[in-house]
Formats: C-alpha cells, structure tokens, sequence
C-alpha cells in the first residue's frame, strides 16, 4: 500500500510527564515540517525541501492560532507579534513561515496542538 504523506491516524505524540519543560507536550509530524509545543514556546522544524527555516516562536509573541479543516489539505497557522502571515483563499492555502499544512490522518494532531497552544495562550 502507498503511503501519502500526511495519510495515517497515528495520536500526537504526548509525554507522560508534562511537567519537564524541556520536553515538548504535543508533538505533530506534519507535511512540511514538525510542530513540537513546549509550556513556554512553539517550535517548528521544517522538512528540508521547505523554503522556510525552522524557528521558535515564544508564547509571549503568539497571538493566535487558526486551525482550517479543509476537503483535501488542512493547515495550523501560527498568529506571531510582528510577522506577516498569508490568508487562505477559496482554492489555495497560506504559504508563510507559521503556517504548516496536513491531510486528513493529521487532524486529530492538529487539533491537541492548537488547543494546547491556546490553552496556554490564556
């Protein structure tokens, strides 16, 4: 069977003792890059076909966070103080450096982590 990136169900990663901050609470392997939520930032690696770097965002320049369940790829965007972010069309998602895209199989995954970052947003 072929395996599409972003195509299996597996739960986002979650360790058991979330009260070591140097261990991500959720982490989400995504189409073009890893989303890790930390208690005091978000980290995004980025696959190395991306044109974007990977970066950490701290909680503190997080504003918002916009989860899309979209028919065919869905997208988590990252709100950042003082960075540009694209917005979605009818046809087309955004492309920027906050924004990571997914398949149906990643929802669930997507989902733990914008609620965990807005859970620490406040």
């Amino acid at each position: 069977m072929v395996e599409f990136p972003g195509s299996d169900d597996a739960e986002p990663t979650v360790p058991s003792d979330s009260t070591n901050t140097s261990e991500p609470l959720v982490t989400c392997e995504f189409q073009d890059g890893t989303l890790r939520v930390h208690e005091q930032y978000v980290a995004i690696d980025r696959s190395s076909r991306s044109k974007f770097a990977d970066k950490e965002i701290p909680l503190g320049e997080i504003t918002e966070v916009t989860y899309s369940k979209r028919l065919v790829i869905s997208f988590l965007q990252i709100h950042q103080s003082g960075v540009e972010t694209e917005d979605e069309s009818l046809l087309s998602t955004p492309v920027d450096e906050n924004t990571l895209h997914f398949g149906r199989g990643k929802r669930a995954c997507a989902t733990r982590a914008a609620e965990a970052i807005r859970h620490r947003l406040g």
